[in-house]
């Protein structure tokens, strides 16, 4: 079995196991469907940022733009919640790519400013879309995915989509595709020499972040059955980034352990600057003591481990197994 499908059955199995503990809990319900609505923004993190070395704070714009679709298909135009869901994955992603292709060049600190302007007018367009998209008082109504919707279903459902991501994104970096970004990130001179396309590469890169965003989105406008500009404003962008470092942004199941470790912290701490105060506290110790983020250190520790094991036993001569 391949680490995709393991991976995938880890977040499977850790959110059954979750959901069979909350039971019928409504709050924690609406706790662990949002953490796992941060995780696939956590994860188009890790796969922008972690893989692919692009820094972008568009995240959330484009969760906006995934939310802003099903969110007019559905109050304007009544169509199915499940028939919007290819829009709201594959317009940020079509979005995404012609904007990688002007900003992908540019060094992180620059391309970061870039996506950050974009984020900022898309807000501005949403803000000025009038009854389309309602303006400064955003969508309500968004109707939810099915008539028998329950917090317990949702919950399932948001977890699912969580496993089906992580199974992709897994497979996919054990491909030859996911070892060609790896080189375009670490070493792009080599890869140009391989005979990539790096610029090619990074974009496609970027759009399937921004597609798991929409997809993100998508999810969030049917638990809120409402939608507004600043429900996808700056700090989810910032707070998706800081979940994928902190839990290992180059690891699979980094940006969703981030995400779980973060969220579930943040339920219990009082006020808006103490968490604040708590999230910069996480970054800078994740820095300082474990700069490839928490899975990133645990497996760094295994391999210590395992290599004093490994040097503190006696080695094995063909007298000594043989007699």
């Amino acid at each position: 079995m391949n680490f995709g499908k393991w991976s995938a059955l880890i977040v499977l199995a850790v959110a059954l196991s979750a959901a069979t503990l909350i039971g019928s809990d409504a709050a924690w319900l609406g706790t662990s469907t949002l953490i796992a609505i941060y995780s696939l923004l956590a994860l188009s993190v890790g796969v922008t940022y972690g893989q692919a070395g692009i820094l972008s704070v568009a995240q959330g714009a484009f969760a906006s733009i995934g939310a802003y679709v099903t969110g007019i298909l559905t109050t304007r135009y009544g169509l199915s919640p499940f028939l919007t869901l290819p829009a709201s994955v594959l317009l940020p992603a079509l979005i995404a790519l012609p904007l990688a292709r002007l900003v992908s060049p540019l060094s992180p600190l620059v391309l970061a400013i870039a996506t950050l302007m974009f984020a900022t007018i898309i807000e501005i367009l949403v803000r000025g879309g009038g009854e389309l998209t309602g303006g400064y008082l955003g969508l309500s109504g968004i109707p939810p995915l099915f008539d028998a919707q329950t917090p317990v279903t949702f919950n399932l459902i948001a977890w699912l989509a969580v496993t089906v991501v992580v199974f992709l994104y897994g497979n996919l970096m054990n491909s030859a595709w996911g070892r060609a970004i790896n080189t375009v990130r670490h070493d792009p001179t080599r890869a140009v020499a391989d005979g990539m396309n790096v610029s090619h590469l990074r974009s496609l890169v970027f759009a399937l972040g921004a597609g798991m965003a929409g997809l993100a989105g998508w999810l969030y406008a049917h638990q809120l059955s409402f939608i507004s500009p600043d429900l996808f404003g700056i700090p989810v962008a910032i707070n998706a980034i800081l979940m994928a470092v902190v839990g290992g942004a180059g690891a699979v199941l980094g940006p969703v352990a981030g995400a779980v470790v973060l969220s579930f912290f943040y339920e219990f701490l009082p006020g808006q600057e103490s968490r604040g105060m708590f999230y910069g506290a996480a970054l800078i110790l994740t820095l300082l003591l474990a700069p490839n983020g928490l899975l990133g250190f645990a497996r760094s520790r295994r391999g210590r481990v395992h290599q004093r094991e490994t040097e503190v036993s006696p080695a094995v001569t063909p007298e000594k197994a043989f007699s």
